[in-house]
């Protein structure tokens, strides 16, 4: 599933593609949204906006787009009516004189009043983005030691979306890494010192892999990487999908454990468990 930041590079590129210019064609796939079509393709887009895992595409006549990707959706970006080879099946297409945004997979598309968002299911509940300016390390240190929080184990804390909202599989491993945490801990087992950590990891590193096209890892360190040939997926992550790899600050060798259906990676010599 894309986390925060892919949907966050998504929404930069739809964006850039169609608002702020009038559109020619909006194409629904499911019966229940395409009374809208016509409604949407006479207005304009003026923001698309991440809400976590999900987009808002915004409309100037108070209409949105509510859209999730879950685990299969893909945006893509093309000439106008331009169509790519492909087995998925498109759901929703948005055109305009020059560029269509095409979202494919994705089954999760609503049409939503500006005032329906604020009562949406999914957007009402969701946490503070990490992508977000206005998200604050000390907010997410608070939040780490609230009581609804507190007791609950980090691994699944920080795939809830109610917590915090932008974070998936990738980002959390990487955040306990960084934070040196040992995934079994809850908030309540760590010291001062790893709750701040912990806060400023969750911030840091979504914005890093935004800024970066999803590289989590020491930014001076991929460089040394690159410069002796190791390509992308070597260089990317501290520890995620390294299993059994040795880890770049001490040299132990990664472990891979499943938690909860999904995988997670950690270092035993730098996420010593108490």
């Amino acid at each position: 599933m894309p986390e925060g930041p892919e949907i966050k590079r998504a929404a930069d590129k739809i964006a850039k593609a169609i608002s702020h210019q009038p559109l020619t064609d909006i194409f629904f796939a499911f019966d229940r949204l395409k009374r809208f079509e016509d409604t949407l393709a006479a207005a304009t887009v003026i923001a698309v906006e991440p809400r976590g895992k999900a987009l808002l595409t915004r409309f100037d006549n108070r209409l949105n787009i509510y859209s999730h990707n879950q685990l299969y959706g893909l945006w893509m970006v093309r000439k106008a009516q331009s169509y790519p080879t492909t087995n998925r099946q498109l759901r929703l297409a948005i055109h305009t004189a020059k560029k269509s945004a095409l979202l494919y997979s994705a089954s999760d598309i609503e049409v939503l009043w500006d005032d329906e968002c604020d009562h949406h299911p999914f957007l009402s509940r969701i946490g503070p983005d990490v992508l977000s300016p206005d998200t604050t390390v000390q907010q997410v240190a608070q939040r780490l030691m609230e009581k609804a929080f507190y007791r609950r184990r980090l691994t699944t804390l920080l795939l809830d979306q109610q917590f915090l909202s932008g974070l998936g599989n990738y980002l959390r491993s990487e955040i306990l890494f960084a934070a040196g945490v040992h995934p079994t801990l809850r908030p309540v087992d760590c010291t001062p010192a790893q709750i701040q950590q912990l806060a400023e990891q969750a911030i840091a590193l979504p914005r890093q892999s935004y800024e970066t096209g999803g590289i989590t890892n020491n930014l001076e360190r991929v460089a040394l990487l690159k410069e002796q040939g190791l390509t992308r997926s070597k260089y990317r992550f501290y520890v995620f999908s390294r299993a059994a790899k040795p880890c770049y600050q001490c040299g132990t060798a990664i472990i891979k454990d499943q938690i909860g259906g999904r995988r997670c990676y950690y270092c035993p010599t730098c996420q010593v468990q108490p």
